[in-house]
């Protein structure tokens, strides 16, 4: 799973919607999972309370581990981690970040968007330039210390996309098999456990 996260107004809805177009070759099966937050202001026209976030943040997982059952890749438009983060910072509640820190564990790549992207208002759904940086801050702050690794994505247009790109084959690659464990083998018996062998002092290969 890859999952794209950060600020409001960083381009993760672009950024999803193009890897997903890029990712879905022939016989690869590749789902993208929207904003469950953003549906829910757009159907209530009006932002969570506090209460809410908890149910929000479950659905989002939900989606998201519900597409990776039946598909090959699946890139999300945010996690349950942005619901945390931003439960933290409106409402002081750091009460969702453990459930939320280990989903996103479990993702293939996480990538971060970066703030160098101007801010464009969005309705009901942005609070304003001044809450990117704070945000950035928390979110970096909670994958550091939870151990989470990713991939902060810059730069605009053609850039952006291709930096993620990269970002994604890496992931993607099969990881290298390990290299097999030299064992010392009798020369005699060929018993790579022949202690006996070892220490009367014969030759081992």
């Amino acid at each position: 799973m890859i999952a794209v996260v950060g600020a409001e107004s960083t381009g993760k809805t672009t950024l999803a919607h193009q890897l997903t177009q890029r990712l879905a070759t022939p016989g690869r099966r590749v789902a993208r999972v929207d904003e469950v937050l953003r549906e829910f202001c757009l159907r209530e026209r009006r932002t969570p309370r506090r209460d809410e976030q908890a149910a929000i943040a479950r659905e989002q997982s939900r989606r998201i581990a519900e597409a990776a059952r039946s598909h090959d890749i699946v890139v999300a438009d945010t996690t349950a981690l942005m619901i945390a983060v931003y439960s933290r910072f409106l409402f002081d509640d750091q009460t969702l970040l453990a459930s939320a820190l280990a989903d996103q564990a479990l993702c293939r790549l996480t990538l971060l968007t970066a703030l160098d992207l101007p801010w464009v208002a969005d309705g009901i759904m942005r609070d304003g330039a001044h809450v990117r940086a704070p945000v950035d801050a928390l979110l970096r702050e909670a994958l550091q210390r939870a151990g989470v690794g990713y991939s902060v994505v810059a730069g605009g247009g053609a850039q952006r996309l291709a930096r993620a790109e990269r970002a994604v084959a890496a992931a993607l690659r099969p990881a290298p098999l390990p290299a097999p464990r030299w064992r010392a083998i009798c020369a005699e018996c060929g018993d790579p456990d022949c202690e006996r062998h070892l220490l009367a002092g014969h030759d081992v290969s």
